[in-house]
């Protein structure tokens, strides 16, 4: 099982999504926990290394946990992402590994991974994602 934190920003409709640098795919913003780091932590860690801003840790809220089989990893490995809204301070820049921003849309996601498709569904049916 592959642990991950993800920041869930919607505007318009749409969700911010990210491609790092020699990838295909298109992954919600986020990632893997360090040793000894809580959900926030890791939210607030991540998003300041690949999108250069600051979370607002106060105003982070829960929005779901999602598992499916990881991107690139052999069958039965599955990732379990923790999944969150969060208010942000700074502009929004692509930074570390991070090749592209993009805002995605129901339609697109046949371009990310297997967890993001449910997450996209989700949103989709909580009327957070347009078609």
């Amino acid at each position: 099982m592959i642990d991950k934190i993800a920041w869930i920003h919607l505007t318009g409709g749409r969700v911010l999504s990210t491609r790092s640098a020699g990838k295909q795919v298109y992954y919600l913003p986020g990632g893997k926990r360090e040793a000894g780091e809580s959900d926030l932590d890791t939210l607030v860690r991540e998003i300041r290394e690949e999108l250069t801003v600051r979370i607002d840790a106060a105003s982070a809220t829960h929005l779901g946990t999602f598992e499916a089989q990881a991107d690139g990893h052999a069958a039965g490995i599955t990732v379990r992402m923790t999944c969150y809204t969060a208010d942000y301070a700074g502009e929004l820049a692509a930074s570390s590994e991070i090749a592209e921003l993009v805002w995605l849309t129901l339609r697109d996601r046949d371009r990310v991974s297997p967890v993001d498709k449910i997450i996209f569904a989700h949103l989709h049916h909580a009327g957070l994602l347009r078609d």
